[in-house]
């Protein structure tokens, strides 16, 4: 009676409450499945490719239900692409789209208008939607609300007036919209379809022409990037002289992938190569054809093909886009010398600060400025060594051939901006060898200076041009011994390396030489001559004894300066000139003395009387005599 009154519950309430909870569980447990089954329209679809400069790709979708939300992400993955968006009805005709859309934005540009600003009509009139920056950075978004059943088309392009490029993820989520914000796995459905004919996309023809002669028997074109399942067509022919080319596929590591006309038995050939991987730095070596004997040259043409097999025949039309030969890359050198420290006549060479600057473009370098929120991305040597290889570039690397010793750099930086576009300035100081120096006229001699900066790489991967609003010469040079008078730059190649040349030519100070030489020389020249007046031939005989230490010393001074030359310089034959002559008056003046000792004083005096005044004039016709053969 007491264990009755202490239950909580009667036992039948306590099992209707269990059945309750088991009936609430089967609910839930249905709802469960109800909202499973709800989500069955969930897709995912990730696209990653490329578009580059001038390109538009358009994406046909699978059919589509109204009320359904297609949730699409643009974002740029390498290069500089700012993306551009749109989506058109899939009624529209593909050709008609491109024509329009490239029409009114190209009036709107040239009435002078905004792109970006007509951008907003434009798009409007030609798309159902479209966006430009919603996402992050310059990614666009647009969560597309199904409007009708049926297919659309969506335009991948880039934004107008940006003439960006690059790498490309598409990632479209079928009534998932967690695209937007988080990492979503694919589901393996197909929700769009890259248009490929009618994007004109992995389609291109490129021709180049070229020359090999005896002193240049090979060159090479590096190819751009192929995707897999790409094919490589590529048609050569020789078009003047006896030439006989022979063309190489090789691969990054130069290993041959395909060959033609290996034996010469034509003077034209094809192949063609398709790639299974995303395959860059492949290249297409040609080769004259010959032995040891003779070596055939002349002009070719090369033709070559991406998914396009009629470039086999040699007999295509090029159908314009993007190219396939990655082109030498233009280098601009410039080269300014701040200063002159010293000139080592004797050691032939001379030290400078100077400050040097490259300027190139190269695809492989840009960047989204979103993802700095910058203009540009200043480097430090080792920051953009670092950067260098994270792109898999490289960069125009240099050797100055004349320099000697280390070159004691200041400061080295560069500059990258969105579009490729690259500065790199540096800031040193070294000794350049001087092997031109000439001092045969010596002191009037004029010297060139010379500095000579050579590519590491051949010319098929950059080239020099000299860049003319930097090249130059310091205001304030420093070195007061010289006058600079004149200077040029010239590109030449060697070993099939492009090298920039800077001259500047000078020519000595004469104030020095004047005045510490020239005027002494005179002068002791003028005693010499003086002591003719003296009749006391003895007397004469010391003068003349002591200039020939005077020349001697003179000549020991000189040569302090200049190195040990296998010929004479102006300077030198005065030098010798006046020593041989100042030689023949002792011998002179002995004879006199000789004649006066003798008792024919008198015949002395008539002829010194005639060498009085023709002594000046030996030495003005040796000189004149001189500077005629000098100069």
């Amino acid at each position: 009676m007491l264990d009755s009154h202490n239950k909580i519950l009667p036992e039948w309430l306590l099992k209707a409450l269990l059945a309750a909870v088991i009936a609430l569980l089967l609910v839930l447990q249905a709802l469960g499945t109800f909202g499973a089954l709800a989500q069955s329209g969930r897709m995912v679809e990730k696209i990653k490719t490329e578009l580059v400069v001038g390109e538009n790709h358009f994406y046909r979708t699978i059919s589509l239900q109204a009320g359904d939300t297609l949730y699409i992400n643009l974002s740029g993955i390498s290069g500089n692409f700012d993306p551009l968006l749109a989506i058109a009805s899939g009624d529209d005709e593909i050709e008609t789209i491109r024509k329009d859309y490239q029409q009114q934005l190209q009036m709107a540009i040239d009435e002078g208008r905004d792109p970006l600003v007509a951008l907003e009509e434009i798009a409007g009139e030609l798309f159902i939607a479209w966006d430009d920056d919603s996402g992050d950075g310059y990614d666009a978004q647009i969560p597309f609300k199904v409007p009708a059943d049926g297919e659309y088309l969506f335009i991948v392009t880039a934004a107008p007036g940006t003439n960006s490029f690059g790498e490309y993820q598409l990632s479209l989520g079928l009534n998932e919209p967690k695209i937007f914000t988080e990492e979503v796995q694919e589901t393996g459905d197909v929700i769009a379809a890259l248009q490929r004919e009618a994007s004109k996309f992995g389609v291109a023809v490129q021709r180049v022409t070229g020359t090999l002669s005896a002193d240049k028997q090979f060159t090479f074109f590096n190819l751009e990037t192929f995707l897999p399942g790409d094919t490589l067509y590529a048609y050569i022919e020789g078009i003047s002289g006896d030439l006989v080319p022979i063309l190489v596929l090789e691969d990054f590591g130069g290993k041959p992938i395909r060959t033609a006309n290996l034996t010469g038995q034509d003077n034209n050939g094809s192949l063609q190569y398709s790639f299974d991987e995303h395959s860059s730095n492949y290249r297409l070596y040609v080769e004259s054809f010959g032995d040891d004997n003779k070596t055939t040259t002349g002009d070719f043409r090369l033709i070559v093909g991406q998914n396009e097999p009629e470039v086999l025949s040699g007999q295509v039309s090029d159908t314009g886009g993007f190219d396939l030969i990655r082109q030498p890359i233009d280098v601009k050198v410039g080269l300014k010398i701040d200063q002159i420290t010293d000139v080592d006549q004797k050691a032939e060479n001379f030290s400078a600060v100077a400050d040097l600057r490259l300027e190139w473009q190269d695809p492989r370098l840009a960047f989204s400025p979103d993802t700095c929120q910058c203009a540009f991305k200043p480097f430090t040597q080792k920051e953009f060594d670092d950067f260098i290889k994270e792109t898999g570039s490289n960069w125009p690397d240099f050797v100055i051939t004349n320099q000697q010793g280390n070159r004691w750099t200041q400061n080295k930086s560069a500059v990258i901006f969105p579009d490729g576009r690259a500065t790199y300035m540096e800031r040193f100081t070294t000794t350049f060898q001087a092997p031109d120096f000439n001092f045969k006229k010596f002191p009037f001699d004029k010297q060139q200076f010379y500095v000579r900066i050579r590519s590491l790489f051949p010319e098929e991967f950059y080239l020099y041009s000299n860049d003319v609003g930097y090249t130059g010469m310091g205001d304030q040079l420093g070195e007061e011994a010289w006058i600079f008078t004149d200077m040029e730059t010239t590109i030449n190649s060697v070993d099939n390396k492009p090298q920039f040349n800077f001259r500047f030519e000078t020519v000595r100070q004469l104030t020095y030489y004047i005045t510490r030489i020239f005027i002494p020389l005179l002068l002791i020249i003028i005693v010499s001559w003086i002591t003719f007046f003296l009749k006391d031939y003895s007397k004469r005989v010391d003068v003349t004894a002591g200039n020939l230490l005077l020349f001697i010393a003179y000549n020991f001074t000189i040569a302090n300066d200049l190195p040990r030359l296998g010929y004479l310089t102006f300077f030198d034959k005065v030098l010798i000139s006046t020593f041989g002559i100042s030689v023949l008056v002792v011998v002179y003046n002995v004879v006199l003395k000789r004649m006066e000792l003798n008792g024919r004083g008198e015949q002395a005096n008539r002829i010194d009387n005639v060498m009085d005044w023709l002594y000046p004039i030996i030495y003005i016709v040796v000189v004149a005599i001189l500077w005629s053969s000098s100069f």
